[in-house]
């Protein structure tokens, strides 16, 4: 299973119940990347991809158990180190910004024996600049 976050500095995820930001062109590289396979949220996560659903997008609460090994899952509130072994690929975006959170990426990546694979910068709609990391194992 791939697994994609989008990630302040701190690997923060959300604060108060509330993503720390959205940005319109990372939702679209999502959808392009993702579409060659099931792309798996919760129903919080879908309200970002409504507009551009097309039949791609599965929604399910328990989807990170529903996921198989070629589907893709994007996580906004949920931990992941449980669906670690699952795993085969991590994509983060990052904002290359500090915001405040409480809940936060937490699989330890380098301790964990990820690889930074592949790392490229592109301007986005609401931020000068997103960083996309590719992990591997």
């Amino acid at each position: 299973m791939e697994v994609i976050a989008c990630v302040d500095d701190n690997y923060g995820l959300m604060f108060n119940k509330r993503r720390q930001s959205r940005d319109r062109i990372v939702t679209d590289h999502i959808l392009r990347d993702s579409r060659v396979c099931c792309l798996y949220m919760n129903e919080y996560s879908a309200q970002l991809f409504a507009e551009a659903n097309q039949g791609q997008i599965m929604v399910k609460p328990d989807f990170l158990e529903c996921a198989g090994p070629e589907d893709c899952c994007f996580v906004e509130d949920s931990l992941l180190l449980p669906y670690e072994s699952k795993i085969n690929r991590i994509v983060l975006y990052r904002w290359n910004r500090k915001y405040p959170a409480d809940l936060y990426f937490d699989i330890p990546l380098t301790e964990h024996g990820w690889r930074l694979t592949e790392a490229i910068d592109f301007p986005g709609n609401s931020h000068e600049k997103i960083t996309r990391e590719v992990y591997c194992k």
